[in-house]
């Protein structure tokens, strides 16, 4: 499946990738170099260049942001040391006492860090299942400052309609900033700024890298108002992505086309080959008349390439996934590799149980990503875990 995005440009998305216009390089470097320095030379007290320090600008991270913008369609980006530093800059920007409303299906990390906001900064944060549009629409009031929600989330990859969100969103709390996590669609399969968000952000350290060999996060908006906001926070946090990581990120986005229609056609294949074995299959457009996938479709170019699936027994669950030998055992998604979980002992750990429970997370739920080995390869590896499941009864 060919990738396509309108960029306002006469170049596809996958010529977009490696066209990197944000290289500025005094020696017409092919590759934007690693400007490895904390400071730069001032020619006098009162001529200040371009860059003076690292931690409020960096060559090599302009150019990655200028990249990234571009993709992600803004006006504006900033990257930051990691995906939750970047929700973090952007938690930052609402004032103490705030009302959050967030999706109750959320990251464990993302679940974590607005817990720990209730602490420090005392903000009222209201869980709701983002899927049920009336209950979602019951807890936003006309001071709620911030919108966070994800889609497909993470990790039921339950799929709620962004568009009547931002509508609703628009109604009833006018002054709320729209947040999308996108991580798990990346640019190349959705642009939520198109719809009405505020922001987007993303862990770089997934699909945008796609090696796991750095960790980053990316913010996105349109508004300069936010992105002076949101810079301030980074600035003074120190939170910016270092020189070495931003060259890494860079290098990973140009083959993010091919990396992520290879992962996709690999997770559509597995997908109907877990749900032939018996499995319930979490996955966007699995089913082509269910009504989440026409929704879905609405605002994904494609489905992507993380899954989870039901078991019913825990115990097979473990089974599955410690017999399998190609999918890495690992907390992370988005990589080449292919990786395999299970969320409330790892990813999601964080959050108690009695609440996992409350929001429908099961114990017993595997998390699956996708990478870009052969199909057949990975039917057989998950056959053979299959087939020792069996063997030990269970």
């Amino acid at each position: 499946m060919t990738i396509m995005v309108d960029f306002n440009s006469k170049y596809s998305v996958e010529t977009e990738l490696v066209r990197v216009e944000g290289n500025q390089d005094q020696y017409n470097a092919s590759s934007v170099p690693i400007y490895q320095s904390a400071t730069f030379r001032q020619n006098r007290l009162d001529e200040m260049g371009k860059f003076d320090y690292t931690r409020s600008g960096n060559p090599t991270r302009t150019a990655l942001q200028v990249h990234l913008a571009k993709l992600m369609k803004a006006k504006h980006c900033f990257v930051t040391s990691n995906g939750m530093s970047a929700l973090d800059m952007i938690l930052k920007t609402c004032k103490a006492g705030s009302h959050i409303v967030a999706g109750d299906d959320l990251y464990g990390g993302s679940d974590r860090l607005l817990n720990l906001n209730i602490a420090t900064y005392g903000f009222h944060v209201s869980n709701v299942d983002t899927c049920d549009l009336a209950a979602f629409e019951a807890v936003l009031r006309p001071d709620t400052a911030l919108v966070l929600i994800e889609s497909p989330t993470n990790p039921l990859i339950k799929i709620c309609d962004v568009r009547a969100i931002v509508k609703i969103v628009r109604e009833k709390a006018k002054n709320a900033v729209l947040v999308m996590d996108n991580t798990m669609l990346s640019p190349i399969l959705c642009n939520p700024l198109d719809f009405g968000f505020d922001i987007v952000y993303e862990s770089a350290t997934k699909f945008l890298s796609g090696h796991h060999d750095m960790m980053g996060g990316a913010i996105a908006m349109r508004s300069d108002e936010l992105a002076k906001a949101v810079f301030f926070n980074i600035n003074a946090c120190g939170a910016g992505l270092a020189p070495f990581e931003s060259f890494l990120l860079l290098r990973g986005i140009k083959t993010m086309g091919i990396r992520v229609e290879r992962a996709q056609q690999n997770a559509i294949e597995l997908a109907k080959f877990l749900k032939s074995k018996g499995f319930s299959v979490n996955f966007p457009g699995l089913d082509p008349n269910c009504k989440s996938t026409v929704i879905f479709n609405s605002f994904a170019r494609g489905p992507g390439a993380v899954m989870s699936i039901h078991t019913g027994s825990v115990e097979l669950s473990k089974t599955l996934v410690e017999s399998t030998e190609l999918f890495e055992i690992s907390v992370s998604f988005g990589s080449v590799e292919s990786l395999i979980s299970m969320p409330a002992y790892m990813s999601h750990a964080s959050i108690k149980k009695e609440v996992r429970d409350q929001r429908g997370l099961p114990e017993d739920l595997i998390r699956i990503s996708v990478g870009i080995e052969d199909i057949e390869d990975l039917k057989a590896d998950f056959e053979n875990a299959i087939t020792i499941a069996k063997f030990k009864k269970l």
